[in-house]
């Protein structure tokens, strides 16, 4: 989720009431990460500032959508670890992302 710097304290006000704080993450001013681990599966949002330095999720989602081989890669990669350790996938699908920050698809974003 992206908001202005301004909106940032009144989202954070309204997802605390939504969501657990993801007390494993970054925070920051400009960043927040929250989590329901109730849903199937876990849910994770993370609140970032338009323009900050933690203001580059957007970006995974846009290399995805325009990339059919590394959604089908990202896709794989959670069937391959469905009914696994969570904590296993997030450290698999971290290096995942991490491919991506190197891919000239996200870095001309």
């Amino acid at each position: 989720m992206r908001v202005n710097s301004e909106q940032f304290p009144k989202a954070v006000q309204t997802l605390s009431a939504l969501y657990e704080l993801n007390e494993g993450s970054v925070k920051t001013e400009w960043f927040r990460a929250f989590k329901d681990d109730s849903t199937v599966p876990p849910l994770g949002v993370q609140l970032t500032v338009i323009g900050s330095e933690y203001d580059y999720f957007w970006k995974f989602r846009d290399v995805l959508l325009l990339n059919d081989t590394y959604r089908m890669e990202y896709d794989e990669l959670k069937r391959e670890f469905e009914g696994k350790e969570m904590d296993e996938y997030r450290e698999a699908k971290n290096e995942f992302f991490q491919k991506l920050m190197n891919t000239s698809e996200f870095n001309k974003l």
